[in-house]
């Protein structure tokens, strides 16, 4: 597999924004920081089959299968690799690659190290260093993509996708566990899991393993990739607007059968990110882009979503945010105690509901006012 560092053409000039990937940011970042909030409350809602469900959709699995908040970091992930180019190409444009590269480079570095300093730093000793997490894999997805944006054509990115996911298969599928042999996919029994135990240091988030570890980046970067596939799908000058939308409609659909044909023998499994758990979840990052870019940038109906851009455009703000102040807290300044002991004698647990509704509407209250006076946290 080889690639051409010369023969790779210069960027296209540079379209329009597309408020659309801020929205869908946007919408990611609000369930990053709300539906754990949301989880607990609907399961402790007396409200039946229909709470439950909502309960379990917004909490992550045990184990095997898929829920609802089980897609929002791999989206994430997607996003940024759609950002890659829309902000990229505007520095090559005016300074050249190798600005570019540094720019890459330092973001990277700087948005890893906040990833660091967000577990605790050094706070507790440098035994208790988390040096991986969901900023840690957010910069080397961001880093990968960049890279391959800048020096790698089409084809080229797409081999290496395909390579990380079957390598990283052919990995936990044929590589013998010490003690408990190939192609066990269970927790403690894989691979991945073992090189966590026994190489990741500092601290390792669930003791014998991390959802965000050593070997389970590798797919996780395919995420990213994903998303910079999408991004050269919105921005091909020679396709017409409604061709763009069916084609990330075709592609997403595409993707979510391959993922669920892979997963009745690579099963999905979010936490050591399986390459099924990358085609499912791909697949529905493609459908969702798909949504945002028809309702908002095709047919213009931006309104609704105007939250979700607030949040998106400011939206490493908001995680940093969300960690130093209890939202959920400031909350029930304004609907606790009385107020949630009415609610929840009125129907057991509407006020835990409405505690955890509010803080998302104190954060997005937030991100408004900070929209409004042009005030955006950037790397």
């Amino acid at each position: 597999m080889t690639a051409s560092f010369d023969s790779v053409s210069a960027p296209a000039p540079t379209p329009p924004r597309l408020v659309s990937v801020d929205a869908l940011r946007g919408f990611t970042m609000i369930w990053i920081v709300g539906a754990d909030a949301l989880a607990e409350a609907f399961r402790g809602l007396n409200g039946g089959a229909v709470s439950a469900w909502l309960g379990v959709q917004l909490g992550h699995t045990t184990w095997e299968g898929l829920t609802f908040y089980d897609l929002i970091f791999p989206l994430f992930l997607f996003i940024v690799g759609v950002a890659v180019p829309l902000s990229l190409d505007r520095i090559v444009e005016r300074e050249g690659r190798p600005v570019a590269l540094r720019r890459v480079l330092v973001r990277g570095l700087v948005m890893y190290t906040l990833g660091v300093l967000y577990y605790g730093g050094l706070s507790h000793g440098w035994d208790q260093i988390r040096w991986v997490g969901v900023l840690q894999r957010l910069a080397a997805g961001y880093v990968a993509t960049a890279l391959l944006h800048l020096w790698f054509r089409p084809r080229t990115i797409i081999a290496v996708g395909v390579t990380l996911l079957i390598g990283y298969w052919a990995l936990l599928t044929f590589v013998p566990v010490p003690g408990v042999g190939a192609g066990d996919y269970a927790r403690g029994r894989n691979l991945a899991n073992w090189v966590d135990a026994h190489w990741l240091p500092g601290k390792v988030w669930y003791g014998d393993y991390d959802p965000e570890g050593l070997l389970s980046t590798l797919p996780a970067l395919v995420s990213a990739v994903l998303g910079l596939a999408a991004a050269r799908i919105l921005r091909e000058g020679q396709r017409l607007p409604g061709e763009r939308l069916r084609l990330l409609l075709a592609v997403g659909c595409g993707l979510l059968a391959l993922g669920h044909l892979w997963g009745l023998q690579f099963p999905i499994i979010k936490r050591i990110w399986t390459s099924s758990y990358v085609l499912v979840t791909g697949g529905w990052s493609f459908l969702l882009l798909a949504l945002f870019y028809g309702l908002m940038d095709l047919r213009g109906w931006r309104s609704w979503a105007t939250p979700f851009v607030w949040v998106g455009s400011n939206a490493l703000l908001i995680y940093f945010v969300s960690r130093l102040v209890d939202f959920r807290a400031v909350s029930s300044f304004f609907v606790g105690g009385e107020v949630a002991a009415g609610l929840n004698a009125a129907w057991a647990g509407l006020g835990g509901l409405v505690l955890a509704v509010t803080s998302i509407v104190l954060c997005v209250a937030l991100c408004g006012a900070l929209y409004r006076k042009k005030v955006f946290l950037r790397i």
